[in-house]
């Protein structure tokens, strides 16, 4: 596609479209045409009429908005010419440094297009969601000889079916769960499952047929595959009704175990399901709305509904948000289904869309689904019923977020008088070094932002025997793997020279740029290596940079820079902020992979994080083969 100033048409290339969102995104050799009203004259006097999409930068080249249009110049224009009335137009034109233009064949590619530059550049006038990395969904693959129900990042175009997005990696865990307990597919990945020479636990407690090493009619376990997927997308009654079938017919046949087998999964299945509230009376599948707004805090919510049953509510929270509510509407609709793995019949919503915003929408959401797509705006009736119930999800979602913060807030006032601190901590990063008997040492890091961790931030670090003073390749002194010392001031130099580097090019990357406080783990020692490389590497320290406090004497002593021990943790954890602080690194090394989330506000575990998990899994799995191995043949055991 050709990417263009207003006044020019050069190429830009496919690489150049999927830059990195951690990456700058001002060229290299970037400069502001837009300067004076001249200049801004002659830029909208040769826009393209066509439909595309613009992306507007500011005086320093960071893209501060990207919108759609039918007619680029006529709606670019209008943001100059007094036409648009929205309130952060002034704002914007303000900042403006540089108009470009993408010009595309239609109103559904312009959809598109807006959506990924949106991920790629996260402007700071558009509705952004979290990075695709830090969903769930669920992959059910039917062209899989034996096929798995498995959580993974992104929705493919393999084939398979996707469940989700899950904006909880705990609630995606949960449902993986109920799936595994109810119907009998196999959990384990296809390495164990074509190397396995006997079944596993799963099959002894009678969860999976064994498909490894028994033989499985296929046609039975491509019926448990059908459930599943009924099962997720809440087809309750045709589940229900399939399965009591397939009972009556195994009696019909005398075969009463199966049908023992049928009778227990309904049951069970008819419990799971009951808990469902009915807030519909269509049975289409709805995905209803809601909206709650102070300012530019925004709470937005989606009821999933299907057959008239409430199956799950997802909520998200947009901060600094300066468009009107059918913009953020309209722009949160596009980002959400460019995620989601299912589209459903009906988008209920409590405003009504610009027709340059619902049609390319409502096209868009059609060719994804196969099949119609309606979007309703009702003023009265069962769907005015079911906005109502998402708005007051969202309003009480937005006062538990407001009430958060305010302890949260309080909470950092107080651990900021405890400790001494010259600031405020509200991003507090925490350090700890393992290793397995003298070797394999990694280093993690875990962040806090207002009092909540922030997993998207979280880091591992493979200790490279490096002390990083400035010259990467200077090995230390007597400097080894399983030296805790010299790990620590290595993981602290290369996280530091990472801060500093993006500082000096100008990047304002939140993930990398310093911390208000670093707590370590490891008392006065580790504490002085800290010291060391915040030395040797010129950091700002205190009030202009960051503190730092060690934890000693079974980390119950907090140590600060004067080597004194200014506090005692108590032994109350609800009440000790630093306590949660402190826990946090020693966890995340001992349990890699597992949520400490309490909500649907947090984070996914990051991809590094389910890697592992996913691998301690295999291990776990060829372990237990070992051992059933061993304790069923004892000529076969080792020595």
């Amino acid at each position: 596609m050709p990417r263009r100033r207003a006044d020019t048409t050069p190429k830009s290339t496919s690489a150049e479209a999927r830059r990195s969102t951690r990456e700058s995104s001002v060229p290299h050799d970037w400069r502001p045409r837009i300067t004076n009203e001249a200049m801004l004259a002659e830029v909208l006097e040769r826009l393209p009429g066509d439909p595309g999409v613009y992306i507007m930068r500011d005086r320093h080249g960071e893209v501060v908005y990207v919108g759609k249009a039918k007619v680029l110049r006529n709606r670019v224009r209008q943001y100059f010419n007094g036409t648009d009335t929205r309130a952060f137009v002034p704002m914007l034109t303000k900042l403006v440094g540089d108009i470009e233009t993408v010009v595309v064949a239609n109103d559904k590619e312009a959809l598109l297009l807006e959506n990924n530059l949106i991920k790629q550049h996260r402007p700071r006038f558009n509705v952004k969601l979290r990075d695709d990395a830090n969903y769930l969904v669920l992959r059910l693959d039917p062209k899989s000889a034996w096929p798995r129900l498995e959580l993974v990042r992104n929705v493919g175009h393999d084939g398979a079916w996707f469940f989700g997005p899950y904006h909880s990696a705990r609630s995606a865990r949960q449902t993986l769960r109920v799936v595994n307990r109810h119907f009998k597919l196999r959990t384990c990945t296809d390495f164990v499952l074509g190397h396995r020479t006997r079944p596993c636990l799963q099959h002894q407690i009678d969860r999976c047929p064994a498909p490894c090493v028994h033989e499985v009619d296929r046609q039975l376990y491509a019926d448990q595959v059908q459930d599943v997927r009924l099962f997720l997308l809440g087809r309750e009654a045709e589940l229900v009704n399939g399965l009591k079938t397939r009972m009556q017919q195994a009696g019909e046949a005398l075969e009463f175990e199966t049908a023992a087998r049928l009778r227990d999964q309904l049951h069970a299945i008819e419990k799971t399901l009951e808990s469902q509230q009915i807030v519909g009376t269509t049975d289409q599948d709805q995905d209803a709305f809601g909206m709650y707004r102070e300012g530019g805090q925004v709470e937005l919510v989606v009821m999933h509904i299907r057959q008239g049953k409430l199956l799950q509510t997802q909520c998200w929270s947009q901060k600094g948000m300066e468009l009107p509510d059918a913009d953020v509407m309209a722009s949160f609709l596009s980002a959400y289904y460019d995620k989601a793995a299912f589209v459903p019949d009906e988008v209920v919503l409590p405003i009504a869309l610009a027709e340059d915003d619902e049609a390319p929408l409502l096209d868009w959401l059609r060719d994804r689904k196969g099949r119609k797509v309606t979007i309703t705006v009702p003023e009265r009736g069962d769907r005015r019923k079911l906005i109502a119930l998402a708005g007051k999800n969202a309003a009480s979602n937005f006062s538990s977020r407001r009430d958060r913060r305010e302890d949260s807030e309080l909470a950092l006032q107080r651990l900021q008088t405890r400790l001494g601190l010259s600031k405020l901590p509200r991003v507090i990063e925490c350090y700890d070094v393992s290793h397995i008997q003298g070797s394999d040492t990694v280093a993690s890091m875990v962040t806090f932002v207002d009092g909540v961790p922030e997993k998207s931030r979280y880091r591992s670090f493979r200790i490279r025997g490096v002390r990083t003073d400035g010259n990467e390749g200077t090995l230390a002194q007597g400097s080894r793997q399983n030296d805790d010392f010299a790990s620590m001031y290595e993981v602290l130099g290369r996280r530091f020279q990472r801060a500093l580097s993006a500082t000096d090019r100008g990047d304002e990357d939140d993930a990398w740029s310093l911390p208000d406080l670093v707590v370590i783990d490891g008392g006065k020692g580790q504490l002085g290596q800290v010291l060391a490389v915040i030395g040797d590497l010129g950091v700002p320290i205190g009030a202009e940079g960051v503190d730092v406090v060690a934890l000693a004497k079974e980390r119950k002593d907090i140590i600060g820079r004067g080597r004194d021990a200014v506090a005692r943790l108590r032994e109350q954890r609800q009440a000790s902020a630093p306590a949660v602080a402190r826990d946090a690194p020693v966890e995340i090394v001992e349990r890699v992979g597992e949520s400490d989330g309490d909500g649907d506000d947090e984070p996914a575990d990051t991809p590094e994080l389910v890697q592992a998990a996913e691998h301690a899994e295999q291990v776990e799995s060829e372990e237990l083969a070992a051992h059933e191995a061993d304790a069923s043949d004892p000529e076969q055991a080792p020595g």
